[in-house]
């Protein structure tokens, strides 16, 4: 005996014309997938340039050293 599909294959194929039709990035097709690949990484970068700004100016006017 074969299993059952999880979709049925009219709406598999309904998906694959959908997102094979679509002018963008592979990794830019689902609805939130700007989120994951965009913004997140934009995020941890401009987190990391304030922190190394941020200690450069402690490094050179001295500020936080322990005695």
């Amino acid at each position: 005996m074969s299993e059952a599909p999880f979709t049925p294959r009219e709406k598999l194929f309904e998906k694959q014309k959908y997102y094979q039709n679509m002018h963008k990035y592979t990794h830019l097709k689902g609805p939130y997938d700007k989120i994951t690949s965009v913004a997140i990484p934009l995020a941890f970068t401009a987190a990391s340039l304030f922190m190394i700004g941020r200690g450069i100016y402690n490094m050179s006017h001295g500020i936080g050293k322990k005695e």
